[in-house]
C-alpha cells in the first residue's frame, strides 16, 4: 500500500512511519504477556488473542484499495509463483532482500537468546526481563524518527549502509564481550541495545529499497521479502539453540554473523543509484491527482 501512494525517498520516509509499530509490537510481547502472566493467569494470554485477531479482522473492512484496477494482476497462481525465480536474478534486489533478511537473523537470535543470557545465565529477576529486554523500542524508536526525517535528504541507500554498518560494529563487539565475559550483564545489554536500535534505518530502507525498482510488483516483491526475512530469521533462532552450550557466546556469534552478512549485501550487492530530490508538493499532487 505504501508502494502504491508514494515513490523513492517518500516510500522509504512513510515506511519509516510504519515499522516503528511493527518493530515495537514484537518487543512489547515480553512485557504485555509477562504483565497479563502474573494479573490473570496464562489463559488470559489466549483470550487477548482472540480479543487481537478480531480486532484486526474488523479493522480490515475499513482500509480502502491503494493499487487501480489497471495495475491488478491477471495471471495464473502457478505462474506468478514462477515469477518469484525471475525477480531472484536482480542483484540489487537481493542485495535488499539479504541486508534485511540477515538482520532479522540476528533480531531473531536476540529473541531467542536474551532469555537464557539474561535471566538463567546473568540471574535477572523474570519480572524485570522484559523490561531490560525492551530498552530496544527507544533505539528503534529514535532511529525511526531519524531515517523518517534524513531519508528525503540523504537518501535510503546511504542510510542503509549505515544502519548495517552500525549493526556489524555492535554484533562484533557482542561477540567479543560474550566470549571474553566482559562487562557482565551490561557487557551484553549495551551492545545489543546497539545492535536493535539500527532497525529504523535497516528495515524501512531495505523494504522501500526493493520496492523502488519494481513498482509493477509490489506485492510479489513484498511478499519475497517478506519470506526471506523471516526465513532467515528462524534460521537465526535455531542456530541459537542448536549450539547452545550454556553461554551467552552463541548468541553474540550468531548476532555478529548476521550484522557483518547484512552490510556485506547491503555495501557489496547495492550499487549507487541515481537519486531525484524528493519534492513535497509534487508528490502531495501525484498522490491527489491518483485518487
Amino acid at each position: 500500500m505504501v508502494r502504491d501512494l508514494y515513490e523513492g525517498d517518500r516510500a522509504a520516509q512513510m515506511m519509516s512511519t510504519l515499522m516503528t509499530v511493527m518493530a515495537i509490537a514484537p518487543l512489547l510481547g515480553p512485557i504485555v504477556g509477562g504483565q497479563i502472566l502474573a494479573l490473570a493467569g496464562w489463559r488470559a494470554i489466549f483470550w487477548t488473542l482472540v480479543g487481537v485477531g478480531l480486532a484486526t479482522l474488523a479493522a480490515l473492512f475499513t482500509l480502502p484499495e491503494t493499487l487501480p484496477a489497471g495495475r491488478r494482476g491477471r495471471e495464473p497462481l502457478v505462474r506468478a509463483l514462477a515469477r518469484y525465480g525471475e525477480l531472484l536474478r536482480h542483484r540489487r534486489l537481493l542485495g535488499y532482500m539479504g541486508a534485511g533478511g540477515f538482520f532479522y537473523g540476528g533480531m531473531f537470535a536476540y529473541i531467542a537468546g536474551t532469555p537464557f543470557a539474561y535471566i538463567t545465565y546473568h540471574h535477572v529477576p523474570p519480572q524485570l526481563y522484559g523490561l531490560l529486554f525492551g530498552t530496544g523500542i527507544v533505539g528503534i524508536m529514535a532511529t525511526n524518527f531519524a531515517n523518517s526525517r534524513l531519508v528525503t535528504r540523504l537518501g535510503s541507500d546511504r542510510l542503509l549502509l549505515w544502519g548495517t554498518s552500525a549493526a556489524a560494529l555492535a554484533g562484533i563487539v557482542l561477540a567479543v564481550a560474550a566470549w571474553i565475559n566482559w562487562g557482565g550483564l551490561a557487557g551484553l545489554a549495551l551492545p545489543l541495545f546497539l545492535f536493535v536500535s539500527p532497525t529504523g534505518f535497516i528495515v524501512a530502507n531495505s523494504i522501500a529499497g526493493a520496492l523502488a525498482d519494481f513498482p509493477e510488483r509490489a506485492g510479489a516483491v513484498s511478499a519475497l521479502v517478506g519470506a526471506i526475512q523471516y526465513g532467515i530469521g528462524i534460521i537465526g533462532s535455531a542456530l541459537v539453540g542448536g549450539f547452545a552450550d550454556g553461554t551467552p557466546r552463541p548468541m553474540g556469534w550468531v548476532i555478529a554473523l548476521a550484522g557483518i552478512g547484512s552490510l556485506l549485501c547491503a555495501r557489496l550487492l547495492v550499487p549507487a543509484r541515481h537519486r531525484i530530490p524528493y519534492d513535497a508538493s509534487r508528490t502531495v499532487s501525484e498522490t491527489t491527482n491518483r485518487a
